[in-house]
């Protein structure tokens, strides 16, 4: 194991010296007028690219083989949902092309300075974890197309190769991944890609039967349409690292919603097909050799994994970035090769089926937490403002009671995690003689979190800052 940590190392740093000289990095301090120079087509492409991917694809299929909804009913849950899901990542998005920071830095005022690092600890704990299961996924599904190509089974071999290319795109940047990844190559070939693989999937069903076909039925509408909402919010944490580099006037807060929800739309419902048509199981290995099969060739596989790579060069770029919202004086580039190493040596240890449960409980944390932002953002006139954003030291303690009762709301509406997790919550909320779960999860889980979370911030006493002094501002 060290070995294959050193060779991920060692690649990484030369790709760093060669990148270093067009990336110059930000850390957290407000991005200077003339660096914001991504326009909306630009940030079009990169949210419409981290909108899709293999993992997508398997939720989505999740929609028919775990919660038995019909083709239609799994249809208007992913209208539904990516309509909803995509609202919160456009307003942090919004925030974040205003302000010029990351998501992190946004949470200080909301949280206070040190409140902020819960945040992004949690924030932390959350994208290491999906860099791991994005390096599982993909040696995984490269490691069925390498058996299909060339007869090599070496599925180690595949997680080094994915997490030495995506760290390398994190060391990059934004600007560098748009402008000389995306744009000149990585777009083109996961669009040709993608399409291809959708004509192959529609002409081995029969959409009309299909389409009719009843579902197995047993879950209430709104739980699946929380499955869809989750994707997009997933990537609110995310949001505002990459719209701080946007142009003013560039309109990249509706370029941000629109190509994520179109995107969300077509790889979920591209799963949904997937299970239907040919019995895919709602995993990357069997969503992977589904489309060996039916795509002619590992070839086409392989193809859709260069638009699967940056997802985990945003999951890793990020961990990065939340980092050093609480050490600002650490090189981002060694936070960012120390995240890869991090999440090559889980991908290679650990089995990431069980492990994405618990990502699945981390991640309903941001519900509740958009709604204490989006009320604080709001109340301010949608403008914090440098002194604001380094002016609100400690901790805001009254802005995390009605982050935690939103937690809380969301798990009694539909608890989520691993099993022993589920069975705590529902012992405690039977123990205070609540129905459980809320309503019959019949309102799923993420607009009353939502809706509890964003309604008790608008009781929380307005904050009180102070004038930071230069240096924390410009760090």
């Amino acid at each position: 194991m060290p070995a294959e940590g050193a060779i991920v190392a060692s690649v990484a740093d030369r790709l760093e010296r060669v990148l270093a000289r067009e990336a110059p990095v930000e850390g957290i301090r407000p991005v200077p007028l003339e660096r914001r120079t991504l326009s909306g087509w630009d940030l079009a492409i990169l949210w419409g690219d981290l909108s899709v991917g293999l993992l997508v694809v398997v939720t989505g299929a999740l929609l028919v083989t775990a919660l038995g909804l019909s083709l239609p009913q799994a249809m208007l849950a992913i209208v539904i949902g990516g309509a909803i899901g995509c609202v919160p990542l456009a307003f942090v998005a919004f925030a974040g092309e205003r302000e010029g920071v990351p998501t992190m830095v946004l949470l200080r005022p909301v949280l206070g300075e040190r409140g902020s690092y819960v945040a992004s600890a949690l924030n932390l704990v959350q994208l290491v974890g999906w860099t791991a299961v994005e390096f599982w996924a993909m040696a995984a599904v490269a490691n069925v197309a390498s058996q299909e190509l060339i007869g090599l089974d070496a599925r180690w071999l595949w997680v080094i190769v994915v997490a030495v290319v995506c760290t390398a795109l994190a060391l990059g940047g934004p600007v560098v991944v748009i402008r000389r990844w995306l744009e000149r190559f990585g777009i083109y070939v996961l669009l040709a890609a993608a399409t291809w693989i959708t004509v192959q999937v529609l002409r081995a069903g029969d959409l009309g039967t299909l389409w009719r076909a009843p579902g197995a039925g047993g879950t209430p509408f709104w739980v699946a349409v929380d499955l869809v909402i989750v994707m997009p919010v997933s990537w609110l944490p995310l949001a505002a690292d990459y719209n701080r580099f946007a142009r003013p006037g560039s309109r990249a807060t509706l370029a941000t919603y629109a190509s994520n929800l179109v995107g969300n739309t077509w790889f979920y419902a591209l799963g949904v097909l997937l299970a239907l048509a040919v019995s895919a199981v709602a995993d990357a290995v069997s969503v992977g050799t589904s489309i060996v099969a039916l795509a002619g060739g590992g070839i086409v596989l392989l193809a859709l994994l260069v638009g699967e790579s940056d997802n985990a060069f945003a999951d890793i770029y990020s961990a990065s970035v939340s980092m050093q919202n609480v050490t600002p004086e650490v090189p981002q580039r060694r936070l960012t090769l120390g995240v890869g190493i991090a999440g090559a040596v889980l991908a290679l240890v650990f089995s990431m089926e069980r492990y994405e449960l618990f990502l699945s409980l981390i991640g309903s944390v941001f519900v509740p937490l958009f709604g204490v932002f989006a009320a604080e953002y709001l109340r301010s006139g949608r403008r914090f403002g440098p002194a604001t954003l380094f002016g609100t030291p400690g901790v805001r303690w009254a802005a995390f009671v009605p982050w935690t009762l939103g937690f809380a709301v969301y798990h009694w509406s539909s608890p989520t995690g691993p099993q022993p997790w589920v069975d705590g919550v529902r012992r405690a909320f039977e123990s205070l003689s609540l129905p459980f779960p809320l309503l019959g999860s019949r309102l799923g889980a993420s607009l009353p979190s939502f809706a509890v979370a964003f309604a008790l911030a608008l009781l929380v006493p307005r904050r009180r800052s102070v004038e930071p002094d230069e240096a924390a501002v410009t760090r």
